[in-house]
């Protein structure tokens, strides 16, 4: 441009020898607007200059930022196809794992109708089971109110049988209440009325014959006994253990415990004839039964007793106890 402008000026200036004032006016303004035009373009120039430089900062943090991109594009890309890869793998595990979850379900909705067929089988076992339980606490419930109805029947007729126990040894005791400083006793023992006498109120020394004095008291204890047909009668015959040696046929203790029982048990069937004789029996127990120790004359005389045993009829009770 400087170049163009000089060699303008030189040519005018050669020619101006040549050219008229006004010629030369009229050059001297084209140059000055040259000079304007030529500092315009230099300043548009410096702009376009600027304004490159500017476009090329931006091209080149474009071209950083397309870079950028373009590894992070990359970078997603790789991302992409490892997640696609591992998207496939879990497809491929889900549809293993479904199709197993579905051989699973199979199989256990086969299990799951065995069990409830073989439930319902338990149910109806169970429920008959119940059932024949209920029945069977029904009937343990009847034995039961049978059994509290027999225990009260039982409770009754032993309270019956204590009050006809006691009514008896009453009777017996106020029957023989002359006897009783004489070696006679009334007691109650296990359900039973114990009448014991002893020897020195039936019988003398040695001897088997009932005496006055004894059959006295035996024949107030058969007027009760008559009166009383449902006794069971036992009489026993009880010795000291001072040995006994008989001539006759009573040689010892034995003989003579049950030769006595045997004399009592006479007298009352004699006393009493409305006895029935199948309702008493006799026994002898020699000295094995003692009441007291033999160890002083007063023992051995209270071992030496015949006890009349008094039993009231239990049958009822009995029946009651086997139902």
């Amino acid at each position: 441009m400087k170049r163009n402008i000089t060699f303008f000026l030189t040519s005018a200036l050669l020619l101006s020898s040549c050219v008229s004032m006004k010629e030369y006016e009229s050059l001297q303004s084209q140059y000055s607007q040259a000079n304007k035009s030529a500092a315009l373009a230099k300043q548009e120039l410096q702009e376009l200059r600027e304004e490159n430089a500017e476009l090329v900062r931006q091209s080149q943090a474009m071209t950083m930022t397309l870079s950028d991109m373009t590894d992070a594009r990359h970078e997603c890309e790789a991302t992409l196809t490892s997640l696609n890869r591992a998207y496939a793998a879990l497809q491929l595990h889900y549809d293993t794992t479904v199709e197993n979850y579905m051989q699973q379900i199979t199989g256990k909705n086969r299990d799951l109708s065995k069990a409830n067929k073989l439930l319902e089988q338990r149910n109806r076992e169970l429920n008959q089971k119940e059932e024949q339980m209920r029945q069977h606490q029904k009937q343990l419930e009847e034995r039961q109110e049978q059994m509290e109805q027999n225990q009260k029947a039982i409770s009754q007729a032993l309270e019956s049988k204590q009050i006809e126990i006691e009514t008896l040894r009453s009777s017996v005791a106020k029957a023989l209440v002359g006897f009783s400083d004489k070696g006679l006793n009334v007691e109650t023992k296990d359900g039973k009325v114990y009448v014991s006498l002893e020897d020195q109120l039936l019988f003398a020394s040695g001897s088997w014959e009932v005496s006055a004095q004894g059959v006295e008291a035996l024949k107030s204890l058969a007027k009760i006994l008559q009166d009383n047909p449902k006794l069971t009668i036992m009489v026993e015959g009880h010795t000291d253990n001072d040995a006994f040696r008989g001539t006759t046929a009573v040689k010892d203790n034995w003989d003579l415990s049950v030769m006595r029982a045997t004399a009592v048990v006479k007298q009352l069937l004699k006393l009493g004839p409305q006895i029935d004789p199948s309702r008493v029996v006799a026994a002898g127990h020699a000295e094995y039964a003692p009441k007291v120790r033999n160890i002083s004359a007063a023992n051995k005389a209270k071992n030496r007793r015949t006890e009349i045993i008094l039993t009231p009829q239990i049958k009822d009770v009995l029946n009651l106890l086997g139902q």
